[in-house]
């Protein structure tokens, strides 16, 4: 069954808890938007452009994959299971902002989304994946026990990589960058 009717009172469960917890507690919140994070990194995914487009001799649509995977164990360890991201894990979105970063034109100011379909799904994913950090952060300042330092580490090194396939993808179509005019 879709349903159990256990939630009907707006609590839910967490991996071997027995105790409910309101749907809008800190922890509800951060699985909820790890969990819409994780969800609209589909529709990067399964982009024509992500599957056509490689880093680190992977398309970008695998790198996507695996950041999915990672994203549920941070789900899993905030549910209290004894699941924690390594530190292998944040390296190796370092090296991808990192190679990134040496095809791109240096950052001078901000930027106004835009450009590319792909560029435009990067720029929302990174603000859901910052809202989802800061989630994952007020838990941590309940109980810093919940949540491990490679996962915040993680979460943050995150939305850096989103920003840096969106300036991607539109520095290889040709997309030159808006800055905000402040008028």
């Amino acid at each position: 069954m879709l349903y159990t009717r256990k939630g009907d009172k707006g609590q839910t469960g967490t991996f071997r808890c027995d105790q409910r917890i309101s749907k809008s507690s800190a922890i509800a919140e951060a699985l909820g938007s790890l969990d819409e994070i994780n969800s609209f990194l589909g529709l990067i995914k399964i982009h024509p452009k992500a599957i056509e487009y490689t880093l680190h001799d992977a398309p970008l649509s695998s790198l996507v994959h695996s950041i999915q995977e990672t994203l549920f164990i941070i789900q899993a360890e905030l549910a209290g299971a004894d699941k924690h991201v390594s530190t292998e894990k944040v390296v190796a979105l370092e090296s991808l902002v990192d190679s990134i970063e040496k095809e791109l034109p240096p950052i001078t100011t901000f930027f106004i989304s835009g450009g590319t379909e792909l560029a435009v799904l990067c720029d929302i994913s990174r603000t859901i994946a910052r809202r989802a950090e800061r989630r994952v952060v007020a838990v941590f300042d309940e109980n810093s026990e919940m949540v491990g330092s490679q996962s915040l580490a993680y979460l943050n090194r995150l939305s850096s990589l989103l920003y840096a396939f969106a300036r991607l993808s539109n520095h290889k179509s040709g997309i030159k960058e808006a800055a905000p005019e402040y008028r």
